[in-house]
């Protein structure tokens, strides 16, 4: 048996400019963390090697690789002519809230199959590859933030190249700074859950407005400042930051805020927190803050949310455990 994990992520400014349509022309970066909060991906030899057996949120039990409903496994299983197996999939939180779900699987099972046939793919190799499974073959309406982001692991500025190449880069900041930018933050689930394929498809097709194009620019600005203070051991301008952000990304679709939303960020933004932002496309999942340590509690008190705990990760994508019988 074979065990990996894979990191969530939490995207601090710059998400939608990894959208093609948009870098392709402007260019485009995101400060992001991957958090340790995980999916685990397990795989061994299924007991009748004529079937193909997958857990997750339901059950699969097929025979022929063609028959499999889930788009990623079918997708990935069918190009690595991998059978006979039984693949778990578990994880620390559902899938739409925002974390990146969705690639955080795709990376996880590619670094899971990729072991069990005892081949090597680099991090950089897996990012790509989870992208041209879920965009080009899948054509998911989304960006490449995730998926390196799950890939690599740690706190860094990624940046999206006109050409398509895609270069990452970690924050390098003194260890005091890190650890305070951690206690600053705090996270509360919303408990709502959705796809961001309609949010994302709607993002997309309005980056031929001009005004959006330009928000999203301003979006990109923003994290480049965000990396200059972090960089710059200052986190007095991070709030800040985090709020101009939050104005701009509800202005690229309509359905990334809601009243719900929008109540419980003024609230939060009355009771103690100094920035924040919907994480993810929009519409539902986490809602992340910049809070003093010494405002936190009156946070938590006013906005009636269930709070999640979470610390920075810097191993991305790994094995966990090879089990002796593998080797046998």
């Amino acid at each position: 048996m074979i065990i990996t994990k894979t990191p969530f992520r939490i995207s601090f400014a710059g998400g939608g400019s990894d959208l093609a349509d948009f870098y392709e022309q402007y260019g485009g970066c995101v400060l992001s963390t991957s958090i340790n909060r995980y999916c685990y991906i397990s795989i061994h030899p299924y007991f009748n090697e004529r079937y193909t057996m997958l857990k997750y949120s339901e059950n699969e039990l097929v025979e022929s690789l063609s028959e499999i409903k889930h788009r990623i496994f079918n997708c990935v299983l069918n190009e690595a002519n991998l059978h006979g197996v039984e693949i778990t999939s578990t994880a620390d939180i559902p899938g739409g809230t925002g974390l990146g779900s969705s690639s955080t699987f795709t990376v996880g099972l590619l670094n899971t199959v990729n072991c069990y046939r005892g081949k090597y793919m680099s991090k950089s190799a897996l990012a790509e590859k989870a992208c041209e499974v879920e965009i080009q073959k899948l054509g998911s309406p989304i960006g490449k933030q995730d998926q390196y982001a799950a890939a690599f692991g740690g706190l860094n500025f990624i940046q999206f190249h006109k050409d398509g190449t895609t270069s990452v880069a970690p924050i390098v900041m003194q260890p005091e700074t890190y650890r305070k930018l951690q206690k600053n933050l705090v996270m509360f689930y919303t408990g709502d859950v959705r796809s961001a394929n309609s949010i994302l498809a709607e993002q997309k097709k309005n980056m031929s407005s001009e005004e959006k194009a330009k928000n999203l620019q301003q979006m990109c600005g923003l994290a480049e400042d965000m990396k200059q203070a972090l960089e710059h051991d200052d986190l007095s301008s991070f709030g800040d930051l985090l709020n101009e952000g939050w104005k701009l990304k509800r202005t690229l679709a309509s359905g990334i805020s809601n009243p719900v939303i929008d109540e419980a960020y003024e609230t939060a933004m009355s009771n103690g927190a100094l920035g924040g932002k919907l994480l993810g496309a929009g519409g539902g999942g986490f809602l992340l803050f910049y809070c003093e340590p010494e405002k936190q509690e009156q946070l938590r008190v006013a906005l009636k949310m269930r709070p999640f705990p979470f610390k920075f990760e810097k191993d991305g994508t790994s094995v966990v455990y090879i089990g002796d019988k593998y080797w046998d």
